[in-house]
């Protein structure tokens, strides 16, 4: 590539831009979603054709993105800034921001810093910035990665406006490309430029591009097509001739500054490197990249039985996990039912234990009653896919769906026992390798199942707040049964799932809250493209009985709602600021 200087000259002559190597045009065309049938298309310039959904993710990644109030030593403000999570304790702005420690500890990030639909101010969440805890700067690549408190001072945890993950590779945008770019101007209400920022050139470590940004939006996040973020914007590139004035704006790249950071580990403490470890993800497993439907050309393709031996020593769920004072059984099936649930060759009863979970089939659907899993938010690791679905020898095949049902359609494997949620501890490659078993999987769109979905962000909610608050928690999951449910290839299609999350809150007290998700408009005609909503509500515990047929004991005394007068559908969750635990 060509040096900052050279590129400045090119611009102030006018000079042509650099041409994209095939090599990364290769590699841009590798990070798009092969769903997105219109991507390419946008990538040449021949259609500017959006998914409404566009939209909806752009919302979502706007909620990680904050106001950066600079303040001195009396609280006076001094300045604004912009400011954007990219782990649930970590932020990324600019050094010119924060240059030191000294300026950070006074400041304070302030979400929610926006306008409703109607034009009122939402309710802001004010941090306090934690430079002990972790403070990388660069003053060359204009960056800051510092450290900020868990709790606002209302008591909202950080981690409800998620995080934006940051790539490691480079090849996320290409010149001629558009961004967008999301602010807080001059320190007012958060704003997006959206789309009318062009790529003009390609630095080692900046890119160029046109874009309306205005002083306080330094620490603004530059985003792809695909709300990926690929540079840090930090500021004009000033024209020479005409004073005042500037050629094009600068962001640094990504994957320069997750570089310097990865240099500056072994200085880091071992805290520090904890802290770190989250940031900068491969595009293979970054949670805003989407798990891909393998080729149909596979899809008959099933690993082979686990030997019997295997599931000896497994346990499953552990009724005592959240504590001694606090025993949460299996829930019992109603008795017009309970006749329907697999037995165990050989007998053994109906529960089907893995590593940290266990499962109930039903025979006549062939799909499970209900899933249990135990997560340990102290223990829990990453570890890939392998995408080996598995029969399990258990019980008969006749009561497991294969994947006859998911070929040349809509249709995904959807784990019932989320991949993530069992993988702690010394065993959690075993734990990631039961999540493939048949048992584990019901059909769910790919709408529903990938991609942005507020089931997806409920499970990600539920999961990052045992992770981060170091918490224990245990979650039923299941369809729901009903007898006009779609038939399809032989199989009754479940239109709703549901949740239940149960943990031990600060005072000591179970909660017990539970979840209703509906996939009824997506799956009203699996042959042909998909529209409508997939709308996710927080309901009684009762409901969840009355809907399954499960008894989940004295549960329903430690839901919030059933103390509550709220209506039969529950409560609708548009954010995780809505999910009461």
């Amino acid at each position: 590539m060509v040096s900052r200087e050279e590129t400045l000259i090119k611009l102030q002559s006018k000079a042509p831009a650099e041409v994209d190597t095939p090599e990364r045009v290769a590699a841009r065309k590798a990070m798009i979603d092969e769903k997105d049938n219109l991507a390419l298309e946008r990538l040449i310039g021949q259609n500017d054709m959006f998914p409404m959904h566009y939209l909806e993710r752009g919302l979502l990644a706007g909620k990680s993105v904050c106001r950066i109030v600079i303040k001195d030593e009396g609280g006076r403000t001094l300045g604004f800034g912009t400011g954007f999570l990219v782990t649930p304790k970590l932020l990324l702005t600019n050094n010119h921001v924060f240059p030191n420690t000294e300026t950070a500890s006074k400041s304070s990030a302030q979400f929610n810093y926006e306008l409703d639909i109607h034009f009122n101010a939402r309710v802001v969440q004010e941090y306090r910035f934690q430079p002990d805890k972790l403070f990388i700067t660069s003053k060359e690549l204009d960056f800051t990665l510092i450290a900020v408190q868990d709790t606002s001072a209302s008591g909202v945890n950080i981690q409800e406006f998620g995080y934006l993950p940051l790539i490691k590779q480079k090849g996320k945008v290409l010149l001629g490309e558009y961004v967008s770019i999301i602010q807080h101007p001059r320190g007012d209400y958060k704003a997006v430029v959206l789309r009318e920022n062009k790529i003009t050139d390609m630095l080692d470590d900046f890119i160029h591009y046109s874009a309306d940004t205005e002083p306080g939006s330094s620490g603004s996040t530059v985003f792809n097509d695909e709300w990926k973020v690929v540079a840090l914007h930090h500021s004009g590139v000033p024209d020479p001739n005409h004073e005042g004035q500037f050629i094009a704006n600068e962001g640094v790249r990504i994957s320069s500054i997750l570089h310097y950071i990865e240099q500056q580990k072994p200085s880091l403490s071992e805290k520090q490197q904890e802290l770190i470890k989250e940031l900068g993800e491969d595009i293979e497993s970054t949670p805003t990249s989407q798990p891909q439907k393998e080729n149909t050309d596979n899809e008959d393709i099933v690993a082979e039985d686990f030997a019997l031996e295997r599931f000896e020593s497994l346990a499953g769920y552990n009724p005592q996990f959240l504590g001694d004072n606090h025993t949460v059984p299996h829930p019992t099936l109603r008795t017009d039912i309970k006749s329907d649930a697999a037995e165990l060759n050989g007998g053994g009863g109906n529960i089907l234990n893995y590593t940290h979970f266990s499962i109930v089939m039903s025979k006549s659907r062939r799909l499970a009653f209900y899933t249990v899993v135990n997560i340990d938010g102290k223990q829990l690791k990453n570890i890939g896919r392998d995408d080996n679905w598995r029969y399990d020898p258990r019980i008969d095949r006749d009561y497991q769906i294969g994947n006859e049902l998911y070929k040349r359609n809509p249709l995904d494997r959807g784990h019932l026992v989320r991949r993530r949620d069992p993988i702690w501890g010394t065993d959690a490659a075993t734990a990631n390798e039961d999540t493939f078993h048949f048992t584990n999987c019901s059909p769910q769109h790919e709408l529903l199942n990938q991609g942005k979905s507020m089931w997806l962000g409920l499970e990600d909610y539920i999961l990052n707040h045992t992770k981060n608050n170091s918490l224990k928690a245990t979650i039923f999951t299941g369809p729901v049964f009903r007898e006009n449910d779609i038939l399809y290839r032989g199989v009754k299609i479940p239109e709703e799932f549901w949740k239940v999350a149960v943990m031990v809150k600060d005072d000591g007290e179970l909660s017990a809250t539970a979840y209703l998700v509906s996939q009824k408009q997506l799956i009203s005609n699996l042959e042909a493209a998909a529209f409508g909503a997939f709308l996710t509500f927080q309901v009684k515990v009762s409901m969840i009985e009355a809907l399954t047929g499960l008894n989940f004991g004295e549960l329903h005394n430690h839901d919030p709602l059933e103390q509550s007068e709220s209506t039969t559908l529950g409560q609708l969750l548009e954010r995780v600021e809505d999910i009461r635990i």
